[in-house]
């Protein structure tokens, strides 16, 4: 007899829950951020500390492990070499649960559940925006390159905007017409 033996089953059949518990643990170390709800976040957590602490390890045996639950190579290897680095020193406590406003259809209490160490994620735009700050503080290039660009661009579009002519005003001479009954004159 199971006495004393219960398990959350987050009112799913036990194949539904073990692929909510999986698809929770994906997307943590995918993201390193989600929100969902209260309960969700606390049976998801000891699976994700759970991978994390394979890392550790950094074998063969674990990392096949960690792809028994995660069931994708780019993210068994995302886990093994960014995020397991991140928690070399710490022995537990991988993730957060942050608590927010219930949700408002069923009043279910809503959370971020999180890494406690997130990789810092440089962002493309804040590159690109360095760059032309270098670029603008060189005064050669600045007075000669965007003037002729600007005489370029606006010559070229207006050779494009000739050769295509005006589109047609209407798509297909306008839906209202299509739809338009004709009427009996009595």
């Amino acid at each position: 007899m199971r006495h004393k033996i219960r398990k959350h089953k987050l009112n799913r059949f036990t194949s539904w829950n073990e692929a909510t518990l999986k698809s929770l643990a994906r997307s943590i170390l995918k993201y390193q951020s989600i929100k969902t709800t209260l309960h969700r976040a606390k049976l998801a957590r000891t699976q994700v500390e759970k991978l994390i602490n394979l890392t550790k390890d950094n074998s063969i045996s674990a990392k096949r492990e960690a792809f028994r639950v995660l069931q994708d190579h780019k993210l068994v290897s995302i886990l093994f070499k960014d995020i397991g680095p991140l928690f070399s020193n710490r022995k537990s406590g991988f993730t957060r649960i942050i608590h927010l406003v219930n949700r408002r259809g069923d009043n279910a209490q809503m959370v971020i559940f999180e890494l406690t160490e997130k990789k810092v994620k440089e962002i493309k735009k804040e590159k690109k925006a360095k760059e032309n700050k270098v670029e603008a503080t060189s005064p050669e290039t600045t007075k000669e390159v965007p003037s002729t660009e600007k005489k370029e661009e606006t010559s070229s579009t207006r050779e494009r905007h000739d050769l295509k002519g005006k589109p047609s005003k209407k798509f297909l001479g306008g839906i209202r017409n299509i739809f338009k009954k004709e009427r009996d004159s009595l």
